[in-house]
Parts: structure tokens; sequence; C-alpha cells
């Protein structure tokens, strides 16, 4: 890794493209795997089954892909303390807590809290000096907070409400962001995404197979449903293609702007619950929406301008 340009600082003014890219398409994706999930419970596919047997096959997917690249899985112990670590808040715990609470609380809600993350992954990344303060990118991470704050509390005020599970499900974004700062801080040196995303996804694996051994648990699918082998196909290729450009933009654009990733995965998400599986809309969605997306380009922006300043003082 480059010392004289910090992780997530673009290199020039030109290479916003390919970070807003990654950010663009992971977002799509991420909102897709939200109403998946949703479906997934509808013909009688537990949560837990759902993720093991979908990020197994996302990471059979990047290991090929690994493989074929010639990128070779480090499995030292920093490498394996790094996929441990990614792995348990950035794949296995959070969605494990998302798949779970959209039975409870919907899958618009879900895409919505996964818009989070960006308030905690700021500050932390400040405070461990990762990331410069720029008041822009403040402003724009503040925006994207606010505007799923909205849409959560409207949430809240409902009379069929789930307390115990929107709760739970605001505890997922806690995760991702610290997984956030986590890959960021221990990325392994010389280390591709293409060679860290299939092992964090493997060792996700292991993880949720170790609690399906766990009693009440079980990675068992429902026999005689013709839709679970082409449903779980469908949702281990969007991992494996979300995972990847989720270590690609974390690569690139820094933590920040890879938080933003649940704001455009709610921009996503939320109209597929609304008009695809019948959901009500949210209370609030327009105001949050728009302050959400206020956020990306401010943050998108924020990142652009920094970039072009450090090209003028090298």
């Amino acid at each position: 890794m480059n010392e004289s340009v910090p992780q997530g600082t673009l290199a020039h003014s030109n290479a916003w493209f390919i970070p807003f890219l990654c950010l663009l398409v992971g977002g799509l994706l991420l909102g897709i795997s939200t109403n998946l999930a949703k479906y997934a419970s509808e013909i009688g596919l537990t949560p837990l089954a759902f993720l093991f047997w979908s990020i197994s096959g996302a990471a059979l997917i990047l290991l090929v892909v690994a493989l074929v690249k010639k990128e070779h899985l480090s499995l030292n112990a920093r490498s394996l303390e790094y996929y441990t670590i990614a792995a348990l808040v950035s794949v296995a715990g959070s969605n494990l807590i998302f798949f779970s609470a959209i039975a409870h609380v919907g899958a618009g809600f879900v895409a919505l809290i996964i818009a989070l993350p960006p308030l905690l992954t700021y500050l932390g990344a400040l405070a461990l000096r990762i990331e410069r303060f720029s008041r822009l990118r403040a402003f724009g991470v503040a925006a994207a907070l606010a505007g799923a704050g909205v849409l959560a509390a409207r949430k809240f005020a409902a009379p069929d409400a789930s307390i115990f599970w929107i709760l739970l499900a605001l505890c997922g974004p806690v995760l991702l962001a610290i997984g956030n700062i986590y890959r960021s801080l221990r990325w392994p040196d010389k280390a591709s995404a293409i060679a860290l995303a299939p092992g964090m996804l493997i060792a996700a694996a292991c993880i949720l197979a170790i609690v399906g051994m766990l009693p009440g648990f079980s990675l068992a699918l429902p026999l005689g449903e013709s839709k679970t082998g082409g449903l779980i196909l469908l949702q281990a290729s969007i991992f494996a293609a979300q995972f990847l450009l989720l270590f690609l933009l974390q690569k690139t654009g820094g933590p920040v702007l890879l938080s933003l990733l649940g704001a455009v995965g709610a921009i996503v998400g939320v109209p597929i619950a609304v008009f695809l599986q019948g959901e009500a809309p949210p209370e609030g969605l327009i105001l949050g929406a728009s302050l959400i997306g206020l956020g990306v380009i401010l943050v998108t922006w924020g990142g652009v301008k920094m970039a072009a300043a450090i090209k003028s003082d090298s």
C-alpha cells in the first residue's frame, strides 16, 4: 500500500469513476439481495440455511475466479485473522441479523437501515486518522444518516412495530461499520481484492456452519420446492459480485465511500420491496430517500475534491 496516499484517497482527479461505479453496482446488488432474502423466507427457506448455502456458492465462484486469475489465497496468521474477523462482522453476523429480521420488519426497512453505517464509519475513520476531515463529506454523511433516521423513526412509531426485531436489525449497521474500519486497517500487505474476497466468504461459511450445529438451528433445505436451487444460485452469484466489488471499492474509495453502499442499496431495495413484493411504502420515504441520495453525491464529490487537492500538492 502506498504510504504517501492513504487508502481511500483517490490517486488522481479522474480516478473517481472506478469507485463510483463500484458504489452504484454494488448498491444495486445489495438492494436486490435484501429482497431475495424475503422471497426465500416465503418459500420456506430459513435465514440461516439460505445465507449459508448462498455464501458457500459465492465463495466457490470467487475461488474459481481467483484461480483463473492466478491469485493465490494467503494462509498465514495475518490473513487468517483477516478472513475470520471480516467474515464475522461484514458477512456472517450482519447478514444473519438482516435476513432474520426481514420477516418481522420487512425488506424495505432492512434495505433502509443498511444506509446507517456512514456516520459510525466516518467518525471511526477520523478517530483512527485514516480519513481526512472534509466539511463537504461530513455534511454528506450526515445527510444520508438523517434520511435513514427519518425512516427508522417512522418505523418505530407504527402501531404494529416489533420493537425487538427493529432493535436487533439496528445492530447490523454497527457490525457493518466495524467491518468497514477493520478491513481498511488490517488489509494484508500486497493482497488483492480477488484473493481476499473468497477467503472472507469461506470463513463466513465456516462460521455459519458452526451456528447450524447449535440446538434450534439447521442448514437443511425445504424438500419439494423447485425454486430453492435457482434462488440459491442467483443469490450466490449476487453475493460473489457484491463482495468482489466491496473489496475493490474498499481499496479505491476507502471505508466511508464504501459505507454508502447501504445508501444506494436502500434507494434500490425499497422500490423493489414496494412494487414487486407488495410491501407498504415506508412513512417519510420521499424525504428520507432524498437525503440519502444527497449524501451519496456529496461524499463522492468530496472525495474527488480531496483527490484534486492531493494531486496539486504533490
